[in-house]
């Protein structure tokens, strides 16, 4: 996942593959945007709403850990939104936040995702008790929404780099 693979090949059937090696490509457009930034650059924010590219990316490391830890496999965790700011605006950034940590976390938890997605059908349906209490997705619901998340913020972070430093996505 550190890597930025290319897009899967439009030959692919498999829905679930799909899905899968999206999801993959576009964790790894990520952590390409973020790649060359300053510090300051990845804890400052140039838009003003105020997140930065280090909240960005702690955002995604959480996002993965309800819908999947949290939600699919109703894992109880003390801290399922411990991206949320206490007065829930934005994204909380401590000082401990850096982007090798995070990254470090994000490959765990996408590399857990894989084998529980591997495992499953994309119809099995979220397990109750952890993040749901009735009427949960499906495996399939919650891999397409972690890939249009990913995806929007690939766009949220071309718009970033372009400002900061001029590069431009595809």
């Amino acid at each position: 996942m550190t890597e930025l693979r290319d897009e899967p090949p439009r030959s692919l059937g498999d829905p679930k593959e799909i899905l899968l090696q999206q999801l993959s490509y576009y964790r790894g457009t990520v952590l390409a945007k973020l790649d060359g930034l300053r510090a300051d650059q990845l804890t400052a924010s140039i838009v003003p709403s105020g997140w930065s590219p280090v909240g960005l990316l702690k955002h995604l490391v959480f996002v993965e850990r309800r819908w999947m830890q949290w939600g699919f496999e109703a894992e109880q965790m003390p801290d399922p939104r411990g991206d949320e700011a206490p007065n829930g605006k934005g994204w909380l950034v401590t000082p401990d936040d850096n982007v090798p940590d995070l990254t470090a976390r994000w490959v765990a938890i996408a590399t857990r995702t894989e084998a529980v997605a591997r495992n499953a059908q994309l119809t099995d349906r979220a397990r109750l008790g952890g993040r749901f209490s009735s009427d949960p997705p499906t495996l399939g619901w919650i891999l397409a929404h972690l890939l249009q998340e990913n995806a929007r913020h690939v766009g949220q972070l071309d718009v970033v780099r372009e400002l900061i430093d001029g590069s431009v996505g595809e």
